[in-house]
């Protein structure tokens, strides 16, 4: 459960700092060769939330139909790695491009923390050590957002003081908050592979004969 509270902590930093300073971020870089106006980049940073919105259900609908949450958000973690040095690399190239980037890095980014913060966190309240304790998914969604709100209080802090030095050192940190939170989410896949595996070795329940 630790390892969960601590993902959430990174995967909140990855988020809201990307969030934050993307509008800065795209202030300061051309685009196709012209430097758009705060206006403009604060329309475009809504694509992120969009993509967000499409990631969420992207990964609860992956996670339902294979019974794995902690795979599909590792792996959505971990592709979200080389989708933030594309966007550094690349969106700045044309508009078309930056639109397409900035949907699939919030589908990426956006979507592993809507599936831990709700359903994963339910999963936790309800686990069979907890025996039942009606109180527990209360408690254990509670310190998730609390440990989120700090990721969210930290991570535009050290965007602030990074962005100082470089962009790319910037993105760089993205990118090692994204890596750190697959990591943290590899006992829960371990386990999850774990449980899977013991439920397809189990033998099947004999269906009754049917009466004629």
């Amino acid at each position: 459960i630790c390892s969960l509270f601590i993902t959430v902590y990174f995967i909140t930093i990855l988020a809201e700092s990307f969030s934050d300073f993307f509008v800065s971020f795209d202030i300061a870089a051309a685009i196709d060769g012209k430097y758009l106006s705060n206006e403009e980049a604060g329309n475009l940073s809504t694509l992120f939330d969009v993509g967000g919105v499409v990631g969420g259900i992207l990964a609860g609908y992956i996670s339902d139909r294979l019974g794995a949450r902690a795979i599909t958000a590792a792996s959505f973690m971990y592709c979200a790695i080389p989708v933030l040095y594309l966007y550094r690399s690349y969106g700045h190239i044309s508009m078309t491009i930056n639109i397409i980037l900035m949907l699939i890095t919030g589908v990426f980014v956006n979507g592993p923390y809507a599936l831990i913060t709700t359903a994963v966190s339910a999963d936790l309240g309800t686990h069979s050590s907890l025996k039942g304790n009606s109180r527990a998914l209360a408690t254990v969604t509670a310190i998730i957002d609390g440990t989120g709100s700090i990721g969210a209080a930290i991570g535009p802090l050290l965007t602030g003081y990074i962005s100082a030095m470089s962009w790319s050192a910037v993105f760089t940190m993205l990118m090692g908050a994204a890596f750190i939170a697959g990591l943290l989410l590899t006992r829960l896949v371990v386990a999850e592979v774990g449980a899977n595996i013991h439920q397809l070795g189990s033998p099947r329940s004999r269906s009754p004969d049917l009466e004629v």
